[in-house]
Parts: C-alpha cells; structure tokens; sequence
C-alpha cells in the first residue's frame, strides 16, 4: 500500500519541478517589473548583481533533477530531491525568519506572497513525498510511469490536491486573470506592435511612399503606439509618414497620415481626431 502511494507522488514531483523551471526562466528572462527579483527568495540572500544567476541555478538545479528522475533509477536522484526540498524548507524558514517581506520565488513572479505557514507545509509535503520514492523500486520515471495503474490515480489525485491547498500561488494566479489592467496601463512590447504593423494592409499600401523601412521615431500615447517614417508625398516633396498601431485586440487597427515640413497633414485618411480610451 505504501509502495503504491509513493510511486502514485512521482508524477507530481515532476510536475511541479517542471513547473518551477520555467516559472524561474521565464521570470529572469521577462523581468516584468523592475526590482521584481529583490522580493523574491532565494535571490534576496545574495547580492544584487547575483540575483537572477541565482534564480537561473535555481531553475536549472530543479531541471537536473527532474531529468534524472526521468532517465534514471539511481538512488543518487531519489535522495538529491530529497535533499533538494529539505533544504529548500530551512530556506524559506530562513526568509520568513529574516525577510518576512520577500515571497519565496518557488514559481517565478507568481510567488511574490510573502512566505508563510502553506508555503513551508508545501515544501515539508514534497519532502516527504520525495522521500518515499526511496521506498519504489529503483527503476527510471519514464518506465515507472508507465507501468502505473488505476490503483495509482487516487494517490496522484490526492497528492495534487494537498498540494494545490498548500500553493497561495492559485489564488495569486486567478486574481490576476479577474483583474486585468486597462489598455493604458499595461506593458507592450513596442516590436510586437511594429511586427502587427508590417502585416497590416496600411502598411503595404504605403511602403511605395517611404524612403527607409526603418523608423525615426516612435512613442506611445494610452493605447496607440506611433512610428515615424521618412518618405514622400505624391507630389515627391519630403514629409513624415506617421502610423499608430492600437495595442489591444487580436486584429488592432492601424491608421496613417502624412506630415510636411510645417507640421500640417499632407494626406491624410485615417488618424482619429479623438483617440478612445478604455475605461
């Protein structure tokens, strides 16, 4: 019986080490928010210059780990991920002890709560859990997954769901999918919006009027991003060629217009003379 829910834990712990690698990469690698990696553990324990190799150690350790659970049978694995979280437990004692402010990064950005009672229970479960794989057979993940029966399914069901119980990450998560800031606020990548640009039909009818395909200028007013060509009006006089990109939707409108010298629309067909915002 406890052989059974043991291995029923191995899926789970791979899940979740899968699950906190990409969460770490991605946050190093999209840094949303500056400052966001001085109030998340591990990295806080360091210095500044070394937070996000910290946290890419971190991702990697978690990827190595997980990959040789996977591929492999040995017990070297088996007792790493039981060192692995029994450390990672004194560590976010250790921050809740000494940075009571700081979340303990277990996912990323998502894990931004402070720490607290769920998220050390959740390291002390997985801990256990990692240990009993020692009880398994010393066979690799690939075939003891596999080889696993419906009698497994309630012990991988009830793993997830103490699991889930013990993450405020979940709560973290679905409040910022029901809270979703307006258009003006959020961030958008200016080469996503020049990528939706150059698809546009806007744009293809007007490349014959541009002198250069780059731009020399760009900003960003609420929910418009603006690009700024050189290139020249039908009478061949030099003018500005000016379009805005609407950052929401998943088909945004474009619109352009041409500017002289004086500043005055030479031709112009679609700027809005007001532009909407959201409420």
């Amino acid at each position: 019986m406890l052989t059974t829910i043991a291995a029923g834990q191995l899926p789970v712990l791979l899940l979740l080490l899968a699950a906190g690698t990409v969460a770490k990469v991605w946050t190093v690698v999209r840094e949303a928010e500056p400052g966001m990696l001085s109030r998340l553990g591990p990295a806080v324990l360091v210095p500044e210059r070394w937070r996000k190799h910290m946290m890419l150690v971190c991702a990697f350790g978690e990827l190595f780990l997980a990959c040789g659970l996977l591929v492999s049978g040995r017990p070297f694995f088996r007792w790493a991920v039981v060192a692995f979280f029994a450390v990672s437990t004194y560590v976010l004692w250790e921050l809740r002890r000494r940075r009571p402010d700081v979340g303990c990064g277990c996912f990323g950005e998502v894990s931004a709560v402070p720490v607290g009672r769920r998220s050390l229970g959740r390291t002390m479960v997985l801990t256990a859990m990692s240990a009993g794989l020692l009880l398994t057979p010393e066979i690799s993940g690939w075939e003891a997954i596999a080889g696993m029966t419906w009698t497994h399914l309630p012990s991988v069901i009830a793993g997830l769901l103490v699991l889930a119980a013990l993450s405020p990450e979940i709560e973290e998560a679905v409040a910022r999918l029901r809270y979703r800031a307006p258009c003006e606020q959020r961030r958008f990548d200016p080469a996503t919006a020049l990528g939706r640009l150059r698809s546009s039909t806007v744009w293809r009818s007007h490349t014959g009027r541009l002198t250069s395909t780059e731009p020399v200028d760009s900003w960003r007013e609420l929910c418009w991003r603006f690009f700024v060509y050189p290139g020249q009006s039908h009478a061949g006089d030099p003018v500005d060629v000016v379009f805005a990109v609407y950052l929401s939707g998943r088909h945004p409108a474009v619109r352009v217009a041409m500017v002289g010298s004086d500043g005055r629309p030479v031709e112009t067909t679609s700027l809005p003379e007001s532009l909407p915002v959201s409420a």
